[in-house]
């Protein structure tokens, strides 16, 4: 049995060392983030020009699913935009103002999306 690295030690849950031989750390089960179907998705597509040195970038937010599933749709965007991005924590990051080809795209794909701010 592998156990996954721990990174520090509030990871283990308080628990520093135990003189029980018989002692076994039961770990919490990691939640799998089931894939929501692309009907189901609430995405929010809107420009960003915050903290980026004056460059903007297309936000796509709101996705639910798996960081593969994020990871493959973000790449599908970039290679059809034909620019970089990434995307983490449940957001894509597409750089450039392309927020009316975005829309387009995942509207094709399925989803239920919305241009949201400026």
């Amino acid at each position: 049995m592998s156990n996954p690295k721990k990174k520090s030690l509030s990871d283990l849950g308080g628990i520093m060392y135990s003189t029980d031989p018989s002692f076994n750390y039961e770990h919490e089960q990691e939640s799998v983030e089931e894939t929501v179907p692309n009907n189901q998705q609430d995405l929010r597509v809107t420009l960003d020009r915050k903290n980026r040195g004056g460059k903007a970038v297309t936000l796509i937010t709101g996705y639910r699913g798996s960081a593969a599933e994020l990871e493959t749709l973000s790449k599908m965007l970039k290679t059809k935009c034909g620019v970089g991005g990434g995307a983490k924590d449940g957001e894509m990051i597409i750089q450039g103002d392309f927020r009316d080809k975005v829309v387009l795209i995942l509207q094709k794909e399925g989803f239920k999306v919305k241009k949201s701010g400026g």
